[in-house]
């Protein structure tokens, strides 16, 4: 008796873990989505790419008004999406698949020019010619500096310099950058710059991986440079995109990548396992954004033996995702409410237009008999914490959502130590993070198309010169290890909630479908997605 009740145990579980992760599409599309169309099994994208445009802007205010950087800041040359019509049905087609995007506020993206033409002529000529200027500014027009540097004479300073002559004819762009990054580090404005003249001769959006890195690493450094504070957010005046269109970037990368659909897939197997026997649930999504992670855990329920619970989801959300989003939450309510009705899934949807630290209990409206689940999702790391603010808004969140006595709390986090680091060391973490996240894409999507360019661009690249280029409140890209999370949540009083093997497996699946450089690996109760030998995402569950 006993095993045959385990074997319908396994049999339930297993269906709903089908249903949650591999549901059949066909309702959702005719529900929520009519006129959209799914990518193809190959992920190409040839069918697909709306006109391109090409626009001429300025990357940094600053470079038109500051005597010192003007010669580092040229207009750049940027590839749009002009889109000449967009229906509802294909907007929502593109949002429902993604919302939280890894991005800071929308502030912050941009793009640093192609220079094809500059490379070329920057011959041996010309690089001899740029030092013996550096040498003339530094020296005096009497010096022989260049000279000397073959000298006998040996100080860590001369081998510094001769180092950075060597790797700069050689193309060693990651040496240069991290030259240039410790030369801001120091404050040295005349070798930073000097090397940023350097790096436009380099840097390209259309390149290698790290060449185009590159290109947002080094517009980081010169608007740290050129401002600082919350300055520097008022220096990057880069041309955002339309709303749809921004939905269209998340829409390719959440399809070319598996981190956010890793994500969403380990959150929503976690809730479905502790909900599985609950007849009333109620989730709390901490930066819902467009509300797609719960399309498929709506489709799973739904499917459950014995039907399906009563699901009443609160979303909260500042009103930075509105932009994306194309408006209020109440287009988030609209979606879920319909593809509930076409499953037949008793449904309710609360909106929270606010942060997460203004978040309070009658926010919530928790009901009494409600099975709670608290969903954190690439938000966290948003919170500012105690090297902040003595607020500690980090903490003082874990310890709130504690108080109200969830059965499973979800988290959702980039691995990777960029919050308290100095900025040197948090240079070469961000470099040695994205060089990952950008070979990763590049496995999907080729070097030459347009919509990868969009998608660093837009999705990515503001993260990046935000980690680089802002300090104190205006850094809000703040990730943290696993390990640091993990204190976090125990110091609040959570403890860790188990991992579902089943969950694993599906996961699994999942990554057949892309290059077998991506890695899964299961670690002291967590879960890391990673390309090659990087941690990117992490994944756990409490209660």
């Amino acid at each position: 008796m006993l095993v045959s009740s385990m074997q319908a145990s396994r049999r339930r579980r297993s269906s709903l873990s089908n249903t949650l992760y591999y549901p059949s599409t066909q309702g959702v599309e005719h529900c929520l989505f009519p006129k959209s169309q799914s990518l193809d099994k190959q992920l190409h994208y040839s069918n697909s790419i709306p006109g391109i445009k090409t626009e001429r802007y300025c990357t940094l205010e600053s470079s038109l008004a500051t005597d010192n950087f003007g010669s580092l800041h040229n207009s750049t040359t940027a590839v749009t999406y002009s889109q000449s019509e967009s229906s509802m049905s294909q907007q929502e087609s593109q949002s429902y698949l993604h919302d939280h995007n890894y991005g800071s506020p929308m502030s912050v993206s941009c793009l640093t020019d192609d220079t094809t033409e500059l490379r070329q002529k920057a011959n041996t000529n010309d690089f001899k010619h740029k030092l013996k200027e550096l040498e003339t500014l530094m020296l005096g027009p009497d010096s022989n500096f260049l000279d000397s540097l073959n000298c006998n004479l040996a100080s860590p300073e001369t081998d510094n310099w001769k180092r950075m002559f060597e790797e700069i004819p050689r193309r060693d762009m990651k040496q240069v950058l991290v030259a240039c990054a410790r030369a801001v580090s120091d404050n040295d404005l005349l070798t930073a710059q000097w090397l940023m003249a350097e790096l436009r001769l380099m840097v390209s959006v259309s390149g290698e991986p790290i060449q185009r890195l590159g290109a947002y690493l080094l517009e980081g450094l010169v608007a740290r440079l050129a401002s600082s504070g919350s300055l520097i957010y008022k220096s990057l005046r880069c041309t955002e995109p339309e709303s749809s269109e921004l939905l269209s970037y998340m829409h390719v990368l959440y399809e070319v990548c598996p981190y956010l659909k890793f994500g969403y897939m380990s959150a929503n197997g976690a809730i479905a396992e502790a909900m599985k026997d609950e007849n009333s649930v109620h989730i709390i999504d901490f930066q819902i954004g467009q509300g797609s992670q719960w399309i498929t855990l709506i489709q799973a329920f739904a499917a459950r033996r014995g039907g399906p619970p009563h699901i009443r989801i609160t979303g909260i959300d500042d009103s930075t995702s509105a932009y994306a989003r194309g408006g209020g939450l109440n287009i988030v309510g609209k979606r879920l409410s319909r593809l509930a009705r076409s499953f037949k899934v008793p449904f309710e949807f609360h909106a929270a237009v606010m942060s997460g630290s203004e978040v309070q209990p009658e926010s919530l409206e928790i009901h009494y008999g409600e099975a709670l689940a608290v969903n954190f999702a690439f938000m966290l790391h948003h919170m500012p914490d105690e090297s902040v603010s003595t607020q500690n808004h980090r903490d003082g969140l874990l310890r709130f959502v504690k108080r109200l006595n969830p059965k499973v709390v979800t988290l959702v986090e980039q691995e990777s130590n960029t919050n308290t680091a100095a900025f040197f060391p948090r240079f070469l973490e961000t470099m040695d993070y994205y060089s990952a996240m950008f070979e990763s894409i590049e496995a999907t999507l080729p070097r030459e198309h347009k919509e990868r360019i969009n998608v660093e661009q837009h999705c990515l690249a503001r993260d990046v010169v935000n980690i680089i280029a802002c300090e104190g409140t205006e850094r809000v890209e703040r990730h943290e290890l696993m390990g640091k999370w993990k204190s976090r949540f125990k110091m609040a009083g959570f403890t860790p909630y188990p991992l579902s093997s089943l969950v694993n497996a599906t996961i699994k699946r999942l990554l057949d479908n892309y290059c077998d450089k991506y890695r899964l690996e299961e670690r002291e109760g967590a879960l890391y997605l990673g390309w090659m030998n990087r941690d990117l995402v992490a994944s756990c569950a409490w209660k």
